[in-house]
């Protein structure tokens, strides 16, 4: 089972400003974990939406196979001014653009129209998705007329690579949030607990997917923080793992086998904690599941020689 690894920027210190605050050391930085074996970026800055998408199609430009983990909020723009800057940013990547749907409560506008909850939240980011996923698929103009949108006309004329099939993020821990994640997510990311919580969260998860016969396309990837490395002014909530290397390695490859194939490594910001990640966190687990992988294998390999002769002697 591969395991990819998604760097979550935080801040080196408490008073420093943003990772991405200085564009020049950030492109070092980049460089950096693209080459430690990360696979993927978030990008989720304090100032919103609209920073997010100008410093992704920024960092981008500045690499040639990370990903970039765009964290987003319905409600922000319109769906059909999403879909056209989002389409044009994964187009000119390549299609190294994933979109982290975060929820949000309403703003005081939609309070005045509408009661503003939990329900409320999740059934506009379902609508939001189902539009943007239409906006990025079809090949005439559309009208739309719904609880939380209305649309006349819409139409994105240049597609991303891959239209409607931009890989989608979600999480949550609700009922309401699950049947969303189960309709629209490609990766959930799992809410940080011990190993019964978090095999219990990944079984609801599931089962809301199962409804929408997606239950097989799920992927699920859990933030972990170092404690060895990492630092207090990360503003991700993580599962917490401190020792050394190989002890980190070790603890979390029962996650690993939970079904879990990405680990989202929380606060590694400083070059070296970046190159102490690449040469023994990652690298060490991955070797490790590799092991267990080939000594799986084997003892497959060696029960299946095993029963025929077993068979012959009874």
């Amino acid at each position: 089972m591969p395991i990819e690894f998604t760097h979550v920027p935080g801040k080196t210190h408490a008073a420093d400003a943003s990772f991405f605050y200085d564009f020049v050391e950030t492109a070092t930085k980049l460089s950096l974990i693209e080459d430690a074996g990360f696979r993927k970026i978030v990008v989720d800055d304090p100032a919103g939406l609209l920073t997010n998408m100008d410093l992704a199609a920024q960092a981008l430009d500045r690499t040639s196979s990370l990903e970039m983990v765009l964290t987003h909020w319905a409600g922000v723009i319109e769906p059909t001014v999403a879909a056209r800057q989002l389409a044009a940013i994964d187009a000119k990547s390549g299609g190294r653009l994933s979109l982290r749907m975060l929820s949000e409560p309403l703003n005081d506008d939609d309070a005045e129209t509408r009661p503003v909850g939990h329900t409320v939240v999740w059934q506009r980011i379902d609508e939001y998705l189902v539009l943007l996923k239409r906006l990025w698929s079809n090949d005439r103009p559309f009208d739309h007329e719904g609880a939380f949108y209305s649309i006349k006309g819409g139409y994105v004329p240049r597609k991303g690579p891959h239209g409607a099939d931009v890989t989608i993020r979600m999480g949550g821990q609700s009922g309401t949030a699950l049947k969303v994640a189960g309709r629209h997510a490609d990766v959930f990311e799992l809410t940080p607990g011990s190993l019964d919580e978090t095999r219990q969260l990944i079984e609801r998860v599931r089962s809301a997917a199962a409804e929408h016969g997606r239950a097989g396309k799920l992927r699920f990837a859990l933030p972990v923080r170092l404690g060895a490395q990492g630092n207090a002014a990360s503003c991700q909530k993580a599962v917490e793992i401190a020792g050394p290397p190989a002890q980190v390695a070790l603890s979390l490859l029962p996650y690993a086998a939970l079904g879990i194939q990405e680990f989202m490594l929380v606060g590694v910001d400083r070059p070296r904690e970046i190159a102490f990640a690449a040469r023994e966190t990652i690298a060490l687990l991955r070797n490790s599941l590799a092991r267990r992988e080939a000594e799986v294998v084997q003892a497959g390999a060696f029960a299946s020689r095993v029963t025929p002769e077993v068979r012959a002697a009874s």
